[in-house]
C-alpha cells in the first residue's frame, strides 16, 4: 500500500515539481496544483477519467461536494491502489497540471 512518502517520491522525481503546503496539507505543484494530501491516506489528483474511475471503483475513487466545481479533481484512497496505479495517476495529473512546453 502506497503512503504519503511514496507520493512525495514520485512527484518530486518529475521535472519542475515543487512541494509546499496547501490548506495545511502537503501538496505538489507543476505549473499548477497536481496532487495534494486531502486527509490521512487520501490523495487528491487531476484526472480526465474521474467519472469512469468512480463508476468502476467507488471505494477507491470519489469526490466530495467541495470538488464538484473542479471536474478534474478526484480523491484516491491510497490503501486501495498499488504503486503502479499510483504512478499512473500522478503522471496523468502531472500532464494536466504540468509545466508549459519550452518556447522556441
Amino acid at each position: 500500500m502506497p503512503a504519503e512518502h511514496d507520493v512525495r517520491s514520485i512527484c518530486l522525481s518529475l521535472p519542475g515539481v515543487t512541494e509546499r503546503l496547501s490548506w495545511q496539507q502537503p501538496a505538489w505543484f507543476a505549473r499548477t496544483l497536481m496532487a495534494r494530501m486531502w486527509e490521512d491516506g487520501v490523495l487528491t489528483v487531476k484526472s480526465e477519467e474521474r467519472e469512469a474511475l468512480a463508476e468502476t471503483d467507488p471505494r477507491t475513487f470519489y469526490w466530495t461536494p467541495h470538488h464538484n466545481r473542479s471536474p478534474l479533481l478526484v480523491l484516491v484512497r491510497l490503501e486501495a491502489v498499488d504503486e503502479t496505479e499510483l504512478r499512473e495517476l500522478l503522471l496523468e495529473s502531472y500532464r494536466l497540471a504540468g509545466p508549459l512546453p519550452p518556447t522556441v
